[in-house]
């Protein structure tokens, strides 16, 4: 068993079947990529991954736990964090101020510290912090305001606030969507770098083929919300029932 297991997920928006009768096994410290043309239903696919959506039917297991209908900070305590297309953070707080955040959470109206791992008192919040951000090479930008950053250190930092706490499973919504392809290769070699040091499991919804093939380690191919293929990322490439999907034709290897 993998440590996510999709068994016979449906999902409708009305008389739209966006998912039909999905299963998805995603191994242990592995990076997992899930592609296919637009309306394939791959972001349907990841907002029941994090409970955002609950399935009509069928199971979402991660770790051996359900995550249908627990809150998004039961889901991050599980050991779930999420990165979006479009980098979600904090423009009028500082760098380290916005690592620091996930550190905690807000209960009876009073902030109180969301130990994830090691951490586990605000000194060690204030280390892990500095370490993230030396982890993700933004150790001199801690003082910047957020908001001023380009949009690949964006994305760098919201790596750092997933980072901070200490993911099994970090799932990727397009991480490199409107970057410059200079941007979008260092973001393929820090998630190279970032999966080198740590034991950690990545998911990828990805349209840019040379993210998805620079990274992937497996591949499922969405179409039409049903998986046409899933294997190692040089049986994709050239198979006919992708090209199919992309290309609306089969063709001849």
């Amino acid at each position: 068993m993998g440590i996510l297991e999709v068994k016979g997920v449906s999902k409708r928006f009305g008389g739209l079947q966006a998912l039909g009768n999905v299963n998805l096994s995603i191994a242990e410290n592995t990076v997992h990529a899930i592609i296919g043309p637009n309306g394939a239903g791959k972001s349907t696919l990841l907002n029941c991954l994090v409970g955002k959506l609950i399935p009509d039917t069928g199971s979402v297991m991660f770790d051996g736990q359900s995550v249908l209908g627990r809150k998004p900070h039961e889901i991050n305590q599980m050991g779930i964090s999420r990165v979006f297309q479009t980098p979600e953070i904090f423009g009028d707080l500082t760098v380290l101020e916005n690592v620091l955040i996930p550190c905690f959470a807000k209960r009876d109206g009073a902030f109180e510290l969301n130990a994830f791992g090691s951490v586990r008192s605000q000194a060690d919040i204030r280390e892990r912090a500095e370490q993230i951000l030396l982890d993700v090479n933004m150790q001199d930008k801690g003082s910047m305001h957020a908001a001023s950053l380009s949009r690949g250190d964006k994305r760098r930092l919201e790596m750092a606030m997933c980072l901070v706490q200490e993911p099994k499973l970090l799932l990727l919504d397009e991480p490199t969507a409107g970057m410059a392809r200079a941007d979008t290769n260092n973001t393929i070699d820090l998630l190279k770098e970032i999966k080198s040091k740590r034991d950690i499991t990545m998911a990828i919804i990805e349209h840019d083929m040379h993210v998805v093939f620079s990274l992937a380690e497996r591949i499922t191919v969405l179409a039409q919300g049903t998986p046409l293929v899933e294997d190692i990322p040089e049986k994709i490439k050239g198979h006919p029932k992708v090209q199919e999907a992309y290309l609306g034709q089969a063709h001849d290897e």
